[in-house]
């Protein structure tokens, strides 16, 4: 959780480094595992290195709502566009679970639905609005007998 904390720090200001004028872009991922984070902000762009965290169901939460538990999460994607005040963003996240999509899928299913999600099953996918009405979208894949993969892509 430090290295996260460090990480803030770090980019928060570079991203007030953007254009005031609302073409300013963010990005910023990694996995965490590896220790190696993207940051791209204007007038800076570059690859570092923190110390290895692992991130879990605990470390993830929409509106209350934490992923399936035993979950780890592979990945993180920032993507953020500044707009003045109307900031627009996509956030991506990556997780593994010690169950099968179905049953993954319908556990944060009922729990985001309490959360004033507004989500429908599409196969093994959640697809619908967050409780701000933004897009939401959780896409499973088996990940062999009894375990899932999943993306989370919230934002526009």
């Amino acid at each position: 959780m430090r290295a996260l904390v460090l990480l803030a720090l770090l980019a928060a200001p570079l991203a007030a480094c953007g254009d005031k004028e609302g073409d300013s872009a963010i990005s910023f991922s990694g996995n965490g595992t590896d220790g190696n984070f993207a940051i791209n902000v204007p007038g800076f762009s570059g690859n570092v290195k923190l110390p290895k965290l692992k991130l879990d169901a605990s470390n993830v939460e929409f509106n209350g709502v934490h992923l399936y538990p035993g979950s780890t999460v592979s990945s993180f994607n920032l993507d953020a566009s500044g707009d003045g005040d109307k900031g627009n963003g996509k956030v991506r996240i990556g997780f593994d679970s010690p169950a099968d999509p179905a049953t993954v899928r319908d556990w944060l299913a009922e729990r985001l639905g309490k959360a004033n999600f507004t989500l429908r099953a599409q196969g093994n996918s959640l697809i619908g609005t967050d409780d701000e009405k933004k897009p939401f979208r959780i896409d499973f894949e088996p990940a062999g007998a009894g375990k899932s993969k999943g993306v989370v892509t919230a934002g526009s």
